[in-house]
């Protein structure tokens, strides 16, 4: 049975990231007669050190302890004819690992943000000169196969390699059962992020401000993934994410936002809160920003909205239509399960592993 070592940071269910481009294709993998082995580089009490300020000694400990790991693996441990590496498999600011997984093995690399940019959690701000973002191009180089969360993305990995494929980053739609729209005198705006981007659901304050001011009571908003969020003009204090119960704290929203800055970082997004909503069968509105423009069709299956008189404009027309509401929700829902579905998608992930391990490279 052939096998294929996934190597990152994380433990599983532990990152986004890794959940939506590879953890959640493995199983499907194993029923094609794939084998899979994990490793990761941050357990779950390493992570509260890892991203915590200060800490340096504990820090310490945790780089020789991945150090090790790494140095065993690339020099003495015989490797599957396979490796994959989403975004690092290393924490610092070096493509030694991956440029030897890629000597002994073949490497495929995927990448789902503009990791070319520099991004270095709070935390960590006072060790940023042990990261370099530019190893992200020394990566693509050394990879036999480059899968890219959308275009913007590959166009960048293709200066460095021909050998690029774009696979989006994809919803279960096993998992995200699709709510019911019923009339609803009280409507629920709600967004769903982190810590790192609540800055973006800053960014449309003044927009949600203006419809409370026009609405009242009518209208409660909801912030999930940042618990010290709070914001006493919309009455907004965020609540935790919890694996156990997205589905049913989403299905609390009536209608999704995701708005965003327009810069090189953002252009490199795969719309995954977008996608959220919409496989939750949540009416979707959504910033013009990068692959969100390939993911809407505005007024079809949800909205776009590029400055505070458009979301004002367009979150009033969802607020004020039941029939709306469901024209998002129903082509929302189909469209994540006609393209950014895993089932969608298994497909494309199987043939990449495929012309990796037997030589004929996708393009």
């Amino acid at each position: 049975m052939p096998k294929i070592l996934f190597a990152c940071l994380h433990r599983p269910d532990r990152s986004p990231s890794q959940r939506y481009r590879f953890e959640q294709y493995i199983h499907y993998l194993e029923q094609q007669g794939y084998s899979s082995a994990f490793s990761y580089l941050l357990n779950e009490h390493d992570d509260r050190i890892f991203y915590a300020p200060g800490h340096y000694f504990g820090k310490l400990l945790i780089l020789l302890k991945a150090v090790s790991k790494r140095l065993a693996e690339v020099f003495f441990k015989k490797l599957p004819p396979v490796v994959f590496v989403q975004r690092e498999s290393f924490m610092l600011g070096s493509a030694f690992f991956e440029k030897r997984f890629a000597r002994r093995s073949r490497l495929i690399f995927d990448f789902d943000d503009s990791i070319w940019l520099q991004q270095v959690s709070a935390g960590n701000k006072k060790l940023a000169f042990l990261k370099n973002a530019g190893k992200t191009k020394e990566i693509i180089r050394a990879a036999h196969l480059v899968i890219a969360g959308n275009e913007y993305l590959a166009s960048y990995a293709k200066n460095y390699n021909s050998r690029v494929i774009i696979i989006p980053s994809t919803i279960d739609t096993d998992k995200y059962s699709a709510k019911k729209i019923t009339r609803k005198e009280n409507i629920v705006i709600g967004w769903s992020g982190s810590f790192s981007t609540i800055a973006h659901f800053e960014s449309a304050v003044e927009a949600l401000q203006v419809l409370k001011n026009k609405y009242g009571s009518r209208l409660s908003f909801m912030v999930i993934g940042d618990p010290s969020y709070h914001n006493e003009q919309l009455s907004v204090k965020g609540l935790p994410w919890n694996a156990a119960t997205e589905v049913e704290d989403l299905h609390r929203f009536d209608i999704g936002i995701m708005p965003l800055p327009d810069d090189e970082w953002t252009r490199g997004k795969c719309g995954m809160k977008g996608l959220q909503y919409m496989a939750a069968g949540i009416p979707t509105i959504m910033s013009p920003v990068g692959v969100n423009k390939e993911i809407i069709q505005d007024g079809e299956n949800g909205f776009l909205a590029g400055n505070t008189e458009e979301w004002v404009e367009k979150l009033s027309r969802l607020i004020e239509s039941v029939e709306l509401q469901k024209k998002f929700s129903d082509n929302g829902r189909k469209t994540v399960e006609e393209k950014y579905s895993v089932f969608a998608n298994r497909g494309k992930y199987l043939d990449a592993i495929k012309s990796v391990m037997e030589n004929k490279y996708l393009s």
